[in-house]
């Protein structure tokens, strides 16, 4: 399967774990932001095929498991109400709050909808004008653009009973909040390339520089992940901080400028709990 096939190459993937212990002459910290890395990480056990020398700490980096606790409650609470049509991923059905999650609302009479897009969400308040329909939007900046256009279309049709409870999280202050905290031992990151195909890597730039540690914009398979890994790990021995862009297929530095805008227009930053940091 083309761009699946061969990025997993038994082969070209014991090159690059050659070419990283050849490359390493002392412990390094090493830490991958996105959940799938992760998955690709554990699945082929990569960890066990790098040298003792280079450590992984797996980050911080689903947008489920970081939503708090209060978010949840919020969730929970609005979904409770007899009026309202409840949208979520299934993913976040199950996830408790303080006493019960939102399968249990449903459990209990609440109107709660499993969707598969906010679109899904958006027809079922014309389908239900009677009816206030919110959706949970959660993600990183991946999923933003879809949920703002959402709130957009309804915008244009001029539909009144649709709203969005919104848990996005945005990965760059979670970059600079691990690198402020007292006792980090991180010494170079793995950038998800989901998110930096929407948003670029422009954003990651300063902090690199302010910080000084490299940070590598890196893809999902197995091969991107090693080669992410030799570049930062090379980086390092160099002394040399800045942003490399190991996942060139999906990602521009500029990112998806009108998906940004989009992002901008509909949403506003502000600080937010993000579980685990």
């Amino acid at each position: 399967m083309k761009y699946i096939d061969e990025y997993r190459d038994e082969t070209t993937a014991q090159r690059y774990v050659e070419a990283i212990r050849r490359t390493v002459t002392r412990p390094w910290t090493l830490m991958e932001i996105c959940g799938g890395q992760t998955h690709t990480i554990l699945k082929f056990g990569l960890d066990r095929m790098l040298p003792e020398e280079v450590t992984l700490v797996h980050g911080p980096g689903c947008p489920v498991c970081v939503t708090p606790v209060e978010l949840l409650d919020k969730a929970i609470a609005i979904a409770s109400h007899p009026e309202v049509i409840f949208c979520s991923f299934g993913d976040m059905l199950r996830v408790p709050g303080s006493h019960r999650d939102l399968l249990m609302v449903k459990a209990e009479g609440g109107d709660v909808r499993m969707v598969y897009s906010p679109l899904d969400a958006l027809k079922l308040a014309q389908q239900n004008p009677d009816r206030e329909v919110v959706f949970f939007a959660v993600g990183f900046e991946t999923t933003a653009p879809a949920n703002a256009m959402a709130v957009w279309q309804a915008k244009q049709m001029g539909l009144h009973n649709f709203s969005v409870l919104s848990a996005h999280v945005l990965v760059p202050p979670a970059i600079e909040a691990i690198l402020d905290a007292p006792g980090n031992e991180v010494q170079g990151f793995l950038a998800p390339g989901h998110v930096c195909t929407v948003m670029g890597y422009w954003e990651y730039e300063p902090i690199a520089e302010r910080h000084r540690v490299p940070i590598v914009v890196t893809g999902f398979e197995p091969l991107d992940i090693l080669q992410g890994l030799y570049l930062a790990l090379k980086a390092l021995e160099e002394g040399r901080p800045g942003v490399e862009n190991q996942y060139t297929r999906s990602v521009r530095r500029e990112g998806n400028v009108q998906a940004q805008q989009l992002i901008r227009q509909v949403f506003e930053v502000t600080d937010r709990a993000w579980r685990g940091i």
